[in-house]
């Protein structure tokens, strides 16, 4: 039986990753996986994670907590916190009882859980995301049955920005009641986010022609240094009555990679069909996974509720969007400092985890295979790989790949 199983292709990413830990060169750089990484390159644990564990710890020895099953949608405080903390505490949605949280097994089983209900329970037939976008989304509306998928433009390939026009040209001619997801911040993989005159449009296109937004927001405060500014674009759809599902992932901003910890915001127009709404979502988490994980959870909370740890924890964010914003301007001005043709302006004027170069795929091939820089065939880079002790080789190599293969396309 098994032998009619096929060899499916590697997942370009992992794939990197493999190749990197099997190489044994002095030089080599990671810039595939989006994880946070210290300037001395190693994975950071946060002061106030650890604190935060020590204090479950503590409860579970004194046996205040156990490991018992929780709801089908969660922990009430939880996802309380979770929610409150994309929209804000007097968020007049919240105050009215209209918006709440499902907790979920990080942002991509919120996205999961949506896509199953936006389909089933409300019969939503054509999904938009961008273009480029989080692989992921492809194969999470896929998973799910969803024929219709569609991408609107977002990345002009030959200016390195927003291709702001055909997108709007593609929202706008957009099948009525479709489902539209947006990345809140820190797009991945381009970096690129909508000013907020541009989130006002995008707003009035969606409200013209009933279109349904799914906001993605993995990288809260991990962006911008601010909780509310990255938050920003979610707060405003919803200041104008939207209803929407916003999935949330701690993975990025509180370090808990492994820990899968998400929720999924929803708000609603009218607080009495929540009923409905958890009579039909019930039976999607359980025929996945029949309740959430919780420690990663269960971190986030403590941390959320407690006014202390709360403040720390918004200045470890700081010190890790802080040191990205360093990174990208020291790398451009190591490639422009060796007269790098082009123009590397969009290095700083994206923002987040990742930097979408423009760097051709067959730099990109020369990049993995001569220099040992380990990053994806479109030129999207992690820039927590970056560092003071590789950056002088990194600028080299793109100065080399540049140089030997004609400027950018």
């Amino acid at each position: 039986m098994f032998s009619n199983v096929h060899l499916a292709p590697p997942v370009e990413l992992f794939q990197l990753g493999r190749d990197f830990l099997a190489d044994d060169d002095k030089d080599k750089i990671s810039l595939g996986i989006g994880a946070y990484r210290t300037e001395e390159g190693t994975p950071w644990v946060l002061p106030v994670v650890k604190k935060a564990e020590r204090i479950l710890a503590e409860k579970i020895e004194k046996e205040v907590l156990d490991h018992e099953y929780v709801p089908f949608l969660g922990m009430n405080n939880y996802t309380s916190a979770a929610t409150a903390l994309l929209l804000g505490d007097q968020c007049p949605a919240l105050t009215e009882g209209r918006a709440f949280g499902v907790q979920s097994v990080s942002g991509t089983g919120a996205i999961k859980i949506a896509a199953e209900f936006l389909k089933n329970a409300l019969g939503f037939r054509t999904v938009y995301y961008s273009d480029p976008s989080w692989p992921n989304h492809e194969h999470i509306f896929y998973g799910s049955g969803w024929e219709d998928r569609r991408q609107y433009r977002y990345w002009e390939k030959k200016t390195k920005a927003l291709d702001w026009s055909g997108m709007m040209e593609d929202l706008s001619s957009a099948p009525h009641k479709s489902v539209i997801v947006l990345q809140a911040c820190a797009h991945n993989p381009t970096g690129l986010d909508l000013n907020k005159a541009q989130w006002e449009k995008v707003a009035d296109v969606c409200q013209e022609r009933q279109l349904f937004p799914l906001f993605d927001c993995a990288y809260q405060g991990f962006a911008s240094g601010c909780l509310d500014t990255d938050a920003w674009a979610v707060r405003y759809f919803v200041s104008r009555g939207f209803e929407l599902f916003c999935a949330q992932s701690f993975s990025k901003n509180f370090g808990l990679y492994n820990e899968r910890a998400g929720n999924l915001t929803v708000v609603m127009k009218d607080k009495r069909n929540f009923d409905n709404f958890v009579s039909q979502m019930n039976p999607i988490v359980r025929g996945m996974y029949v309740n959430p994980p919780c420690h990663g959870a269960m971190i986030v909370q403590t941390v959320l509720s407690n006014p202390e740890l709360f403040e720390e924890w918004k200045k470890s964010i700081k010190v890790m969007s802080a040191r990205i914003i360093d990174i990208r301007a020291r790398l451009r001005k190591r490639i422009e400092d060796l007269g790098t043709p082009g123009d590397w302006s969009h290095i700083t004027s994206q923002i987040g985890m990742f930097s979408y170069t423009g760097l051709t795929e067959e730099m990109c091939l020369f990049l993995q295979k001569k220099k040992h820089i380990y990053l994806m065939k479109s030129g999207r880079i992690s820039l927590c790989g970056v560092n003071s002790r590789n950056i002088d080789y990194l600028a080299n190599a793109i100065y080399e790949a540049i140089t030997r293969f004609g400027c950018k396309s």
